[in-house]
């Protein structure tokens, strides 16, 4: 079986009978000895000592007073955040439960960077034995910032990170799709190069074809069912869509911030216009496969999810909104 992300530590993790995975020492100690937390040659005896000591017990408490005492101020604010995201995790049984604890309070006191990286490992184990590159690097939206790469009439997105410093028009190797023989840069993932994805996964520089009726779109809502099943113990199936015609929206989940923006229009009954209409980069129904799970007043009905870029052509996804929008009696986690 191929493996994958394992730049995210899913090996230091174990995992529960339920199949969710619990933290351990080695995990902790992974985000100790990241370079952020390295102690420079300056730095003051208190953070030199804790450093130290997480790295030998990182389940140690860590006193308020202590964090205060340390004299450089960024590093203080990184211990600082380093050690809420631990506590957050010993607080649970498992990473799942932690990452559902922060969304369903709605707190916003984690780095974008920290819930990000639960996210992916999460993710990974929800995934685990998936053995189709598509679904795998169209999962790669829950937790990598996406930037819309305009080519002809496709819908391609390539990660942030790695062409967001480039041109915003990168070269692409479109070898496979169109038999153009320029240099990569970014090759678009196809049927052809699927198989060199387990070997980039860590990598995040194959771009993916979301144009509607192609694989892109599909590979996305397999891994939004897979999450959704994962997280919540419920099966859905969730199909994609050209465009929402005379549909009645009877509930919706925008998966960004822009996309729940527009759905509240659209709620409204107001023309969105051709510029934002524009905007919506994917359509999905999701239906529930046992409607008795759905809230009364849309038991039967289908949940619309919309998916945009942003007014710069980003696309940064919020997988929490699955898990907190969807119209169902009971959210219990299977793990």
């Amino acid at each position: 079986m191929n493996d994958f992300w394992i730049a995210c530590g899913h090996h230091l993790l174990d995992r529960e009978e339920g199949g969710g995975l619990r933290v351990t020492d080695e995990f902790l100690k992974a985000y100790f000895a990241r370079p952020e937390l390295m102690p420079p040659d300056d730095a003051c005896p208190i953070e030199r000592r804790l450093h130290r000591e997480l790295l030998a017990d990182p389940r140690q408490a860590v006193s308020a007073g202590e964090i205060a005492g340390i004299v450089d101020a960024d590093a203080r604010e990184n211990w600082q955040f380093v050690l809420a995201f631990r506590d957050l995790l010993l607080r649970h049984p498992t990473l799942e439960a932690a990452y559902l604890a922060s969304v369903r309070s709605g707190a916003n006191d984690l780095p974008p960077l920290f819930v990000n990286q639960l996210v992916h490992v999460i993710l990974r184990n929800a995934l685990d034995g998936c053995d189709d590159p598509f679904v795998l690097r169209a999962a790669e939206l829950f937790f990598r910032t996406q930037r819309i790469l305009p080519h002809e009439h496709a819908l391609l997105l390539g990660d942030e990170e790695i062409v967001g410093g480039r041109s915003p028009t990168p070269v692409l190797s479109l070898m496979s799709m169109l038999g153009a023989t320029t240099d990569a840069v970014v090759d678009v993932l196809s049927e052809e190069n699927a198989e060199a994805y387990w070997q980039r996964s860590d990598q995040f520089d194959m771009a993916l074809d979301l144009t509607a009726g192609g694989r892109g779109p599909a590979a996305l809502a397999q891994a939004m069912t897979r999450w959704v099943s994962h997280l919540l113990g419920i099966d859905v199936v969730i199909e994609p869509l050209r465009a929402l015609r005379e549909t009645k929206l009877t509930w919706y989940v925008g998966l960004d911030a822009d996309a729940t923006r527009l759905g509240d229009r659209l709620w409204h009954g107001d023309d969105l216009g051709e510029r934002d209409a524009d905007r919506v980069l994917a359509l999905f129904r999701l239906t529930l496969a046992d409607s008795s799970r759905a809230l009364d007043d849309v038991s039967g009905e289908p949940v619309y999810l919309i998916l945009s870029m942003t007014a710069d052509q980003k696309l940064r996804m919020k997988p929490q909104n699955l898990l907190t929008g969807l119209p169902v009696k009971c959210l219990e986690m299977v793990t």
